[in-house]
């Protein structure tokens, strides 16, 4: 079995994944890991610093935010938060327990100040979910 490796803050992104991004290419890497996750949540997590399997798939075009200094940042606060640390391994459902006991829905707002996409609200709505039933959403 793969395991898939990712940035701290991507922990919390995939949970209010609903299928929109900065590119095709880039939604179709992110689809393709939620999905892993979603059907197969025994599936391994590396908690890695920096650019992960989610980032390989940003688009050229566009400024990369990958290593910015509050992400990195973000990445360690949600690790911290989280009891992991960088090179650690655990399976994606132990990671959705370790959400569910140690991040509010509300968190996020303050966890993801800065982020486009936390105005949208999706990320709280992943917590939230996260919280009630443990496992990833399908896709609309």
């Amino acid at each position: 079995m793969t395991t898939i490796k990712l940035r701290g803050h991507h922990l919390l992104c995939l949970l209010g994944y609903r299928g929109k991004g900065y590119s095709e290419g880039f939604c179709m890497n992110m689809t393709s890991i939620y999905e892993t996750l979603r059907l197969h949540p025994e599936t391994r997590i590396e908690v890695i610093e920096g650019p992960d399997d989610i980032c390989r798939a940003f688009p050229k075009d566009q400024h990369p935010h990958c290593e910015n200094d509050s992400v990195y940042e973000k990445d360690a606060e949600v690790i911290s938060r989280l009891g992991l640390s960088v090179g650690e391994t655990d399976s994606w459902s132990n990671v959705c327990e370790r959400v569910s006991n140690n991040v509010q829905p509300a968190d996020i707002r303050t966890i993801c100040t800065n982020c486009r996409w936390e105005p949208l609200g999706l990320c709280k709505e992943g917590v939230e979910h996260i919280h009630g039933d443990r496992v990833l959403r399908p896709l609309l």
